[in-house]
């Protein structure tokens, strides 16, 4: 019989030890990834268009906002899908992406900082990750919204400036205090140092939080002037050209309350980043 030297001995026990605690590590790292999975997709709100509560259609855009937002027109929403109810937080995006570029930094705050090629690479990846735990259906992708998608969920079924009224200030505020919509959004009249968790105020009625303020999002689309085409029925493009600017919605901590409308939008190149921009993801077929 042979005896193993006892250096060697403990060399092979350390080893063993490293690759147990290494192997623990890594399925304790899965779990939690798994955990975030499921709050993600638990967090996915069911849109239905011409069931329930939902309208067959809404109008798009305004009359009286800017020259991007004119004119209002009839949109027609055809296929249910399912809406974030909160904007993609740093500790899923930093799961699936295995990085967290955000600026302020905090497990539940909305990322940012992200490109838009990237959020769509989050997409694609997290449409995997979901598809391989069988979370969603084989069938099933998560996406960015359309820009129409997105007004229609930020409207939450009401034609007024924002989702809760026209009037986002009360009697006595003065610029940039707007309390009425202190208590729905984050713009530069009430945020201050790093931003808050995702879901800190309160919802739209469909229960769907942050459209208004704290990060600018990400939409699926390419940036038009205005909704000329789109009300003469010709179709929106979704970006297929890299150099093409792209649509953002929604307003954010850096601006004023004006900028915060259901309406409001803008446009950014794809390979922009910056700290007031985020994204939140749709589920469809």
């Amino acid at each position: 019989m042979k005896f193993i030297p006892a250096e060697t001995f403990r060399r092979i026990s350390m080893l063993l030890i490293g690759c147990l605690i290494l192997s623990a590590a890594c399925r304790a790292e899965d779990k939690r990834t798994t955990l975030l999975l499921q709050a993600f997709v638990n967090e996915l709100v069911s849109i239905t268009p011409g069931e329930s509560k939902f309208p067959a259609s809404f109008k798009m855009g305004s009359d009286s906002g800017s020259p991007s937002e004119q004119p209002q027109h009839l949109v027609k929403m055809t296929r249910p899908f399912s809406m974030s109810k909160y904007e993609v937080p740093q500790n899923l995006y930093e799961a699936v992406m295995g990085s967290n570029p955000s600026r302020w930094k905090g497990p539940r705050n909305s990322v940012e900082m992200m490109t838009w090629d990237e959020a769509n690479e989050f997409c694609a990846k997290i449409t995997k990750l979901l598809r391989a735990e069988k979370l969603i259906e084989a069938d099933e992708t998560i996406r960015l919204p359309t820009e129409a998608e997105w007004e229609y969920c930020c409207r939450a079924g009401t034609e007024t400036k924002y989702s809760f009224g026209d009037n986002p200030q009360n009697e006595n505020d003065k610029a940039p205090i707007a309390t009425v919509l202190n208590q729905f959004a984050w713009h530069s009249g009430n945020a201050a140092g790093n931003d808050p968790q995702v879901g800190a105020l309160k919802p739209n009625p469909w229960g769907l939080y942050d459209f208004h303020g704290y990060l600018w999002e990400f939409t699926g689309d390419s940036w038009s002037p205005d909704y000329k085409q789109t009300a003469e029925n010709k179709p929106r493009s979704l970006v297929k050209d890299k150099t093409k600017s792209v649509v953002i919605r929604g307003g954010s901590w850096k601006d004023p309350y004006e900028k915060l409308t259901s309406t409001s939008r803008q446009s950014i190149s794809p390979t922009d980043k910056d700290d007031a921009v985020g994204f939140r993801c749709v589920k469809s077929k």
